[in-house]
Protein backbone atom coordinates (compact mmCIF):
# COMPACT_ATOMS: atom_id res chain seq x y z
CA UNK A 1 0.00 0.00 0.00
CA UNK A 2 2.66 2.53 1.06
CA UNK A 3 4.96 1.38 -1.74
CA UNK A 4 2.29 1.94 -4.38
CA UNK A 5 1.42 5.35 -2.93
CA UNK A 6 5.04 6.55 -2.90
CA UNK A 7 5.50 5.43 -6.50
CA UNK A 8 2.16 6.88 -7.59
CA UNK A 9 2.92 10.27 -6.03
CA UNK A 10 6.23 10.42 -7.87
CA UNK A 11 4.63 9.63 -11.22
CA UNK A 12 1.79 12.10 -10.69
CA UNK A 13 4.16 14.93 -9.80
CA UNK A 14 6.53 14.13 -12.64
CA UNK A 15 3.68 14.15 -15.16
CA UNK A 16 2.27 17.39 -13.75
CA UNK A 17 5.43 19.45 -13.19
CA UNK A 18 7.94 17.76 -15.48
CA UNK A 19 11.63 17.27 -14.70
CA UNK A 20 13.07 19.86 -12.31
CA UNK A 21 16.84 19.59 -12.96
CA UNK A 22 17.70 20.39 -9.36
CA UNK A 23 19.82 21.13 -7.07
CA UNK A 24 20.88 24.65 -8.09
CA UNK A 25 24.67 24.61 -8.08
CA UNK A 26 27.43 24.49 -10.66
CA UNK A 27 30.05 22.65 -8.60
CA UNK A 28 30.46 20.38 -5.59
CA UNK A 29 31.81 23.29 -3.59
CA UNK A 30 28.79 25.46 -4.39
CA UNK A 31 26.36 22.69 -3.42
CA UNK A 32 28.17 22.07 -0.12
CA UNK A 33 28.27 25.78 0.71
CA UNK A 34 24.62 26.15 -0.28
CA UNK A 35 23.60 23.21 1.91
CA UNK A 36 25.02 25.00 4.96
CA UNK A 37 23.65 28.41 4.06
CA UNK A 38 20.11 27.15 3.45
CA UNK A 39 19.67 26.04 7.07
CA UNK A 40 16.76 27.97 8.62
CA UNK A 41 16.25 30.30 5.68
CA UNK A 42 14.79 30.37 2.17
CA UNK A 43 16.72 29.84 -1.03
CA UNK A 44 16.38 33.47 -2.19
CA UNK A 45 18.49 34.56 0.78
CA UNK A 46 21.00 31.82 0.05
CA UNK A 47 21.32 33.00 -3.55
CA UNK A 48 22.18 36.51 -2.35
CA UNK A 49 24.92 35.13 -0.11
CA UNK A 50 26.25 32.91 -2.91
CA UNK A 51 26.37 35.90 -5.26
CA UNK A 52 28.41 37.82 -2.68
CA UNK A 53 30.92 34.98 -2.56
CA UNK A 54 30.95 34.55 -6.32
CA UNK A 55 31.56 38.25 -7.00
CA UNK A 56 34.90 38.00 -5.19
CA UNK A 57 35.73 34.57 -6.65
CA UNK A 58 35.35 33.06 -3.17
CA UNK A 59 32.87 30.32 -3.97
CA UNK A 60 35.24 27.49 -3.12
CA UNK A 61 35.99 25.51 0.01
CA UNK A 62 39.70 26.31 -0.05
CA UNK A 63 38.99 30.04 -0.18
CA UNK A 64 36.40 29.71 2.59
CA UNK A 65 39.10 28.20 4.83
CA UNK A 66 41.57 31.03 4.17
CA UNK A 67 39.04 33.84 4.42
CA UNK A 68 39.06 35.93 7.62
CA UNK A 69 35.97 35.04 9.61
CA UNK A 70 34.59 38.58 9.69
CA UNK A 71 34.90 38.86 5.91
CA UNK A 72 33.02 35.58 5.52
CA UNK A 73 30.32 36.78 7.92
CA UNK A 74 29.84 39.95 5.87
CA UNK A 75 29.49 38.00 2.62
CA UNK A 76 26.97 35.45 3.90
CA UNK A 77 24.96 37.90 6.01
CA UNK A 78 21.85 37.68 3.73
CA UNK A 79 21.47 33.98 4.65
CA UNK A 80 20.90 34.79 8.32
CA UNK A 81 22.50 33.19 11.40
CA UNK A 82 25.74 34.38 9.81
CA UNK A 83 27.98 33.91 12.86
CA UNK A 84 26.99 30.26 13.25
CA UNK A 85 27.05 29.60 9.53
CA UNK A 86 30.48 31.17 9.07
CA UNK A 87 31.88 28.88 11.74
CA UNK A 88 30.14 25.84 10.25
CA UNK A 89 31.26 26.68 6.74
CA UNK A 90 34.90 26.87 7.75
CA UNK A 91 34.70 23.60 9.70
CA UNK A 92 32.97 21.83 6.81
CA UNK A 93 35.40 23.31 4.29
CA UNK A 94 38.37 22.14 6.37
CA UNK A 95 36.86 18.65 6.60
CA UNK A 96 36.39 18.30 2.85
CA UNK A 97 39.68 19.86 1.79
CA UNK A 98 41.73 17.79 4.23
CA UNK A 99 39.83 14.51 4.34
CA UNK A 100 37.81 13.88 1.18
CA UNK A 101 39.70 13.15 -2.02
CA UNK A 102 38.59 11.09 -5.01
CA UNK A 103 37.87 7.97 -2.94
CA UNK A 104 34.68 8.30 -0.89
CA UNK A 105 35.06 6.77 2.60
CA UNK A 106 32.51 4.15 3.64
CA UNK A 107 31.70 6.14 6.78
CA UNK A 108 31.25 9.40 4.84
CA UNK A 109 27.79 10.14 6.26
CA UNK A 110 28.80 9.35 9.84
CA UNK A 111 31.83 11.62 9.58
CA UNK A 112 29.68 14.45 8.24
CA UNK A 113 27.24 14.04 11.12
CA UNK A 114 30.13 14.31 13.58
CA UNK A 115 30.67 17.93 12.48
CA UNK A 116 28.92 20.36 14.81
CA UNK A 117 25.87 21.89 13.16
CA UNK A 118 25.52 19.23 10.45
CA UNK A 119 22.30 17.29 10.84
CA UNK A 120 20.83 14.49 8.78
CA UNK A 121 19.08 16.72 6.25
CA UNK A 122 22.19 18.81 5.56
CA UNK A 123 24.42 15.74 5.37
CA UNK A 124 22.10 13.95 2.97
CA UNK A 125 21.74 17.05 0.79
CA UNK A 126 25.52 17.10 0.40
CA UNK A 127 25.72 13.36 -0.24
CA UNK A 128 22.94 13.38 -2.83
CA UNK A 129 23.47 16.64 -4.67
CA UNK A 130 27.23 17.08 -4.45
CA UNK A 131 28.36 13.43 -4.58
CA UNK A 132 25.46 11.72 -6.36
CA UNK A 133 25.06 9.17 -3.56
CA UNK A 134 21.66 7.52 -2.93
CA UNK A 135 20.38 9.24 0.21
CA UNK A 136 16.83 10.56 0.09
CA UNK A 137 16.54 14.00 1.71
CA UNK A 138 13.75 14.42 4.26
CA UNK A 139 13.00 18.09 4.76
CA UNK A 140 10.08 20.02 6.25
CA UNK A 141 8.28 20.01 2.90
CA UNK A 142 8.48 16.22 2.60
CA UNK A 143 7.29 15.78 6.18
CA UNK A 144 4.29 18.05 5.62
CA UNK A 145 3.23 16.56 2.29
CA UNK A 146 3.35 12.92 3.33
CA UNK A 147 1.66 13.71 6.64
CA UNK A 148 -1.22 15.28 4.73
CA UNK A 149 -1.27 12.33 2.37
CA UNK A 150 -1.71 10.03 5.37
CA UNK A 151 1.56 8.15 4.90
CA UNK A 152 3.03 8.99 8.31
CA UNK A 153 2.57 11.00 11.49
CA UNK A 154 3.87 14.56 11.57
CA UNK A 155 6.52 13.76 14.19
CA UNK A 156 7.99 10.76 12.36
CA UNK A 157 11.72 10.29 12.94
CA UNK A 158 14.01 11.27 10.08
CA UNK A 159 15.49 7.78 9.73
CA UNK A 160 12.07 6.12 9.61
CA UNK A 161 10.79 8.50 6.93
CA UNK A 162 13.93 8.09 4.85
CA UNK A 163 13.77 4.30 5.19
CA UNK A 164 10.42 4.24 3.37
CA UNK A 165 11.89 5.89 0.28
CA UNK A 166 15.00 3.73 0.42
CA UNK A 167 12.85 0.61 0.69
CA UNK A 168 10.29 1.33 -2.00
CA UNK A 169 12.22 3.33 -4.60
CA UNK A 170 14.97 2.12 -6.87
CA UNK A 171 18.31 3.01 -5.28
CA UNK A 172 19.06 5.66 -7.87
CA UNK A 173 20.38 9.15 -6.98
CA UNK A 174 18.70 10.62 -10.06
CA UNK A 175 15.29 9.41 -8.89
CA UNK A 176 15.93 10.65 -5.33
CA UNK A 177 17.06 14.00 -6.72
CA UNK A 178 14.05 14.38 -8.99
CA UNK A 179 11.51 13.21 -6.42
CA UNK A 180 12.77 15.60 -3.76
CA UNK A 181 12.80 18.49 -6.23
CA UNK A 182 9.21 17.73 -7.22
CA UNK A 183 8.15 17.73 -3.56
CA UNK A 184 9.80 21.12 -3.07
CA UNK A 185 7.93 22.43 -6.11
CA UNK A 186 4.61 21.08 -4.81
CA UNK A 187 5.21 22.53 -1.34
CA UNK A 188 5.94 25.98 -2.74
CA UNK A 189 3.06 26.09 -5.22
CA UNK A 190 0.31 24.13 -3.46
CA UNK A 191 1.09 22.31 -0.23
CA UNK A 192 2.33 25.20 1.87
CA UNK A 193 1.16 26.19 5.35
CA UNK A 194 -2.03 27.55 3.79
CA UNK A 195 -2.54 24.92 1.09
CA UNK A 196 -4.00 25.68 -2.32
CA UNK A 197 -5.84 22.40 -2.64
CA UNK A 198 -8.06 23.38 -5.58
CA UNK A 199 -5.12 23.34 -8.00
CA UNK A 200 -3.10 20.55 -6.36
CA UNK A 201 -2.24 17.57 -8.60
CA UNK A 202 -2.58 15.26 -5.57
CA UNK A 203 -6.16 16.13 -4.61
CA UNK A 204 -7.40 12.56 -5.05
CA UNK A 205 -4.56 11.21 -2.91
CA UNK A 206 -4.85 13.63 0.00
CA UNK A 207 -6.50 12.70 3.30
CA UNK A 208 -6.36 16.24 4.70
CA UNK A 209 -7.87 18.25 1.86
CA UNK A 210 -8.16 21.96 2.68
CA UNK A 211 -6.32 21.46 5.97
CA UNK A 212 -5.10 24.59 7.77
Amino acid sequence: MIKHKILRIYNLLLCYFGEQHWWPGDSKDEVIIGAILTQNTNWRNVERALRNLNRTHSLSLEKIIRMPKQELIDKIRPAGFYNQKAERLQKVAYFFVNNIREDIPQDFRERLLDIKGIGEETADSILLYAYNLPYFVIDAYTRRIFYRLGVWKLNIKYANAQAMFHKYLKKDPMIYNEYHALLVRLAKENCNKRPKCNTCPLQKECQKLMVH
